[in-house]
């Protein structure tokens, strides 16, 4: 088969190894927006007729899949064959680019990788500031609106993402713009997080004659329109003690002081023991301190592996879990909108990288996920059977299932021992104390019903 060599253009000449594939090339694959690019390159004219424009991803692999399959390699153009099929990429094709996912389609031996600068090198370059320190994001979703690609984080994460990261680079598209990032950081929820003093950079159509740098507020650049590609830095200053947030309305906290919201100042340097007072979550629906530490033993997790979170609510077991173990990929399901929110929040404020938000209900979206080590359900939406009979058609070897009520305590049992799990039952009461009239009594939580389910192997 013919090899595959994903070049990125854009900013600088290309050197002379890359000339000579590109001369030697069968055919060179591009974008309609760059093969204009490479009209301004000196290769342009010797191999203007080999170029054929693709704008479709999906269409350039399947073409290219066919054109390799069909083609042997030139042995007269020595070892690696130069004489393959070239696809052209915007800057470096391994930073959010096409470059992934050619590796993945057709291998590493039969992809070469020749970048180029990347846009956000170039744009930090323009504004004479260090990027080493940069968090770096792409909301570059595709350009079609049906077929736009899931995002690591979207537009509204970015004022969460500042919180932790005073400078942050974006790469952009029509929907996700530098006027719409601007908008963004001007929401009351934006406000409630306390940024100070955000400067936004934006780079326009960075490698052309007519690049442009515009700097200014988000104030100014929400008023603003912008040439297409751009690329948008923000810059702020951190508020001290790396506060956040808490529970309730996001319009309504940021009237309020620091201390009328009872902030807590983030601990990175704690593995073990959140407070539910540092977890974002809504009307009071968490899973409580105490019982979260049963629940994370119970559950045995192991140093990597899947871990599936069920009806996740806030995410606190799966932040727990997380934090815990970096080397579990945890899958944190669940349903409501408000409650997604709280967990892109919390696992952003936590830099809980591993851990993948899921929305849907279950049990349907889970067949579509990796088979789990462990799994634990918090919330079952009325599918708690559903649920099980999936859970044990997986490797998962134990499964825990939180329960308030007696009801759903025998649900689980019964459908556990159904299913082939030895089943344990732990009743976790808690009673806090509290102050009443200046002397400390002890006040009880609603009790909770720890169901563990294991199989042998």
């Amino acid at each position: 088969m013919s090899k595959v060599y994903i070049m990125g253009i854009g900013y600088k000449p290309l050197d002379k190894r890359a000339g000579e594939i590109i001369l030697n090339s069968k055919i060179i694959l591009a974008s309609k927006r760059l093969s204009e690019v490479f009209r301004g390159y000196e290769e342009y004219e010797a191999v203007r007729d080999k170029v054929k424009v693709i704008n479709n991803v999906d269409e350039t692999i399947a073409f290219i899949r066919a054109y390799v399959q069909d083609t042997p390699p030139n042995p007269t153009l020595g070892k690696g064959g130069h004489g393959g099929v070239v696809l052209l990429a915007s800057g470096d094709p391994l930073f959010f680019g096409i470059g992934r996912r050619a590796v993945k389609e057709f291998g590493k031996d039969m992809v070469e990788i020749l970048p180029d600068l990347s846009s956000i090198q170039m744009a930090f370059a323009r504004i004479k500031e260090a990027w080493d320190d940069a968090f770096l994001i792409s909301l570059h979703g595709g350009p079609d609106p049906g077929k736009r690609r899931r995002l690591l984080y979207e537009i509204n994460d970015i004022p969460a993402l500042l919180q932790r990261h005073n400078k942050i680079a974006i790469l952009t598209d029509k929907e996700n713009n530098p006027a719409g990032i601007a908008k963004i950081l001007l929401k009351p929820s934006a406000v409630s997080y306390q940024l100070s003093a955000v400067r936004m950079f934006v780079c326009e159509r960075l490698g052309y004659q007519d690049e442009k740098v515009i700097e200014g507020t988000p104030e100014g650049i929400a008023a603003m329109e912008f040439s297409e590609p751009n690329v948008v830095i923000l810059k702020s200053e951190k508020t001290s003690s790396m506060s956040f947030p808490l529970v309730g309305n996001p319009s309504e906290l940021h009237q309020e002081s620091k201390e009328d919201c009872g902030q807590a100042a983030m601990t990175d340097d704690i593995g073990f023991g959140l407070k539910e007072d540092e977890i974002i979550h809504s009307r009071g629906l968490i899973t409580k301190d105490e019982v979260r530490a049963v629940t994370i033993h119970k559950l045995r997790l192991p140093q990597k592996g899947v871990f599936w979170d069920v009806g996740a609510g806030s995410g606190s077991v799966s932040i727990e879990a997380a934090r815990l173990y970096p080397g579990l990929r945890v899958f944190a399901v669940e349903k409501d909108d408000e409650e997604i929110r709280n967990i892109k929040e919390n696992k952003i404020r936590f830099d809980a990288n591993n851990i993948e938000i899921i929305k849907g209900n279950a049990p349907d979206v889970l067949t579509n996920l990796p088979s789990p080590e462990r799994v634990f359900i918090g919330g079952s939406g009325g599918k708690l059977k559903e649920i099980i009979d999936l859970i044990a058609k997986t490797q998962a070897s134990i499964a825990v299932i939180n329960a308030a009520t007696i009801e759903t305590l025998n649900e689980a049992v019964q459908n556990l021992e159904k299913s082939g799990f030895t089943v344990e039952v732990s009743e976790v009461s808690v009673s806090r104390s509290k102050t009443v009239a200046g002397k400390k009594h002890m006040s009880a939580l609603n009790p909770v019903f720890i169901i563990t389910g294991e199989k042998q192997a």
